[in-house]
């Protein structure tokens, strides 16, 4: 097991992703940030109070269950439990920032994608990625990307969040 970032490394690239947003955007009232469950929508939120500290201004947070989405559903439980999508935002029309915490072969995306198409049509979908480890076998790319780190398949990124997993850190394993 290798440590790739600390509490204090994921914080500063959190950071800087909040300000790439910032200056991708000449105003902030179209975005809407969707993090995807589980750990997305805990990075979506602290990039939300990045945003805030940095502009004073609040932009809206929702999070997405793609578990209906997931083209491997059948692989991942017999009886998946699907909640139904609720968004407290309209996304049509708004520029919509989709945040997760590893990107690997593009699939999670694709299915965040489906679920936000099946709901809205905003006016742009970007992607904030906290690591991305390659092997894509979809043609999805980050708009924003925390760290790039190459893996080989056999390797796992693991993201621990406080608030899922009681610590902080990315680690290769």
């Amino acid at each position: 097991m290798k440590s790739i970032m600390d509490q204090a490394a994921m914080d500063r690239t959190l950071k800087r992703i909040a300000h790439e947003i910032i200056e991708h955007h000449k105003t902030m009232d179209n975005v809407v940030i969707v993090g995807i469950k589980t750990r997305g929508e805990y990075l979506a939120n602290r990039i939300q109070d990045k945003i805030k500290q940095i502009e004073s201004q609040d932009v809206p947070v929702e999070t997405l269950d793609i578990t209906f989405y997931r083209d491997d559903l059948s692989q991942k439980s017999a009886e998946p439990t699907v909640e139904p999508m609720s968004m407290k935002v309209d996304l049509t029309d708004k520029d919509v920032i989709i945040v997760d915490d590893v990107l690997y072969t593009g699939r999670t995306v694709r299915a965040a994608m489906d679920a936000i198409l099946d709901y809205a049509r905003p006016a742009r979908i970007q992607l904030a990625i906290l690591v991305d480890r390659g092997h894509r076998e979809l043609p999805i790319r980050a708009d924003y990307v925390g760290k790039n780190i190459p893996t080989s398949k056999s390797e796992t990124v693991s993201v621990q969040l406080e608030e899922v997993d009681g610590e902080e850190g990315v680690k290769i394993i």
